[in-house]
């Protein structure tokens, strides 16, 4: 069976017009936003708007890109000093009822976050369950 290539990446830092070259240069058909709160973010162009059209969906738009809301893998726990082992728990425990939806999302699809580096990240731990329990070839945008 091939494996699925998935990749990572953090918006943190990139101008919009930046993120969408970073995308299309890895030819990401589907951008899947794993955070817990994307209605919130100081960076409009990345904000999941209450109207079609607008934000992150129609930034990936301009690309023929399309956007997916998993706010399931997000991570209720990144305000505490612990985040890591929680997270790592949470995956551990509910990875496969977490991560069910992302195997009917056309690829190839990118994991997406705030945070530019995945090593402090929770997008990490995603991609590793997904490598370990999935098979999963994954690359992550730096």
């Amino acid at each position: 069976m091939p494996r699925v290539i998935a990749y990572t990446v953090g918006y943190g830092g990139r101008q919009p017009q930046d993120f969408l070259d970073v995308l299309e240069q890895h030819g990401i058909e589907t951008v899947v936003d794993v955070r817990l709160r994307p209605d919130r973010t100081r960076l409009r162009s990345f904000v999941r708007a209450n109207e079609i059209g607008k934000g992150i969906e129609r930034l990936l738009a301009e690309r023929r890109m399309a956007y997916v809301s998993l706010i399931e893998l997000g991570n209720p726990f990144m305000d505490d000093d612990d985040w890591r082992p929680r997270y790592e728990r949470l995956m551990a425990s509910a990875g496969e009822v977490l991560t069910e939806k992302l195997f009917d999302i056309p690829g190839p699809l990118c994991l997406m976050c705030a945070e530019r580096r995945v090593e402090t990240c929770h997008r990490w731990f995603i991609a590793e369950y997904l490598v370990q329990h999935h098979g999963f070839a994954i690359q992550h945008i730096p």
